[in-house]
């Protein structure tokens, strides 16, 4: 039996249906695994104890806290362990007005990207649909409040598993109710994969990972890349646009002395100009088996200036939870 999370209003009640139970159940399973957070069917006191006890083995498909660490900025990183008894991480990233999750797509990743601690793992398998949705029940409850964005940035390459990752989005949308403005999808780039989203019409943020302004330093950061080069990944790209009419976000880790020369950035604004695009640079953050460093805030500064110079939107984000190895690249299921 499949679990029940991850499953909407119509395909519920088709199944509280096929039990003899009358459809307005389904409405009332929907609302307890999406709004009351039941973790088994035996919690939900609306059902009567008969049928409760008839069901009880059905699993509503909820992971457990393996692990919780919250760093001084008051991020938390999760370690959830699933059915099978895996662990992947979730990031709960709070400010005033927003609590934004970091969810993960796979176990471990298949990337490889050398100064990411999750490439540096390896990779054993795909989530499931209830497995992502999971993620961001576990970090509303444990905050006690309503999640409003998500990112797809955790563990895994979310367009290496884009049946189950689109199925999570439009139960998030449709039935945990959070809009798909406020949803970013991270990808290093899988060959055709970016123009099959393109075609649902999703109103997500696209966000692609670039990390380098041509093709033989990429391959030395993301070996995969070997299979996909920059050029076509950079036509794609241009193609979504014009298909989605949405701003594309590059994301860009700032490793010093690698990738962060005024060269690089003015190579960087040649091979972006003139389409609808946003950089998003990530001052690297360390972690224990790679020999990067991050870049000081001049050298950050002076690539942020060669972009604007050339008229290139550019932001830098830093990331939070760094402390408690929850921030951008350091996410690896481990404490």
């Amino acid at each position: 039996m499949p679990p029940l999370l991850g499953a909407n209003l119509a395909e519920l009640t088709q199944w509280v249906l096929a039990q003899g139970q009358p459809a307005y159940r389904g409405q009332q399973l929907h609302q307890w695994i999406y709004e009351k957070g039941a973790r088994s069917l035996s919690e939900i006191t609306v059902f009567s104890k008969q049928w409760r006890d008839q069901v009880a083995d059905v699993p509503i498909g909820r992971s457990t806290i393996h692990h919780r660490s919250v760093a001084p900025d008051d991020t938390v990183k999760y370690l959830l362990r699933l059915a099978d008894g895996q662990i992947i991480e979730t990031v709960g990233i709070p400010t005033e007005k927003r609590l934004t999750v970091c969810v993960s797509s796979q176990v471990g990743c298949p990337m490889a990207c050398d100064f990411c601690a999750t490439g540096k793992g390896g990779f054993t398998r795909n989530l499931a649909r209830h497995e992502i949705v999971d993620q961001v029940l576990t970090v509303q409850e444990d905050f006690k409040r309503r999640v409003s964005h998500i990112v797809f940035m955790g563990m895994g390459e979310p367009l290496l598993n884009t049946v189950n990752v689109l199925g999570a989005l439009e139960i998030l949308n449709k039935d945990v109710g959070i809009g798909q403005r406020s949803m970013t999808l991270s990808t290093v780039g899988v060959r055709d994969r970016i123009l099959d989203l393109a075609k649902h019409h999703l109103q997500i943020t696209l966000a692609v990972s670039l990390h380098a302004p041509n093709q033989a330093l990429r391959e030395k950061l993301i070996p995969t890349a070997q299979r996909y080069p920059l050029e076509d990944l950079l036509a794609e790209c241009r193609e979504y646009v014009q298909l989605t009419g949405r701003r594309l976000t590059f994301e860009y880790v700032l490793l010093a002395g690698v990738n962060d020369l005024p060269q690089h950035a003015n190579e960087l604004a040649s091979r972006l100009r003139g389409f609808q695009t946003h950089v998003n640079l990530i001052p690297y953050n360390p972690i224990h088996d790679a020999d990067y460093q991050r870049p000081d805030s001049g050298r950050i500064q002076a690539f942020v200036a060669a972009l604007k110079k050339q008229h290139i939107a550019v932001s830098v984000r830093y990331s939070r939870g760094l402390e408690a190895n929850a921030a951008c690249g350091q996410l690896r299921a481990s404490k």
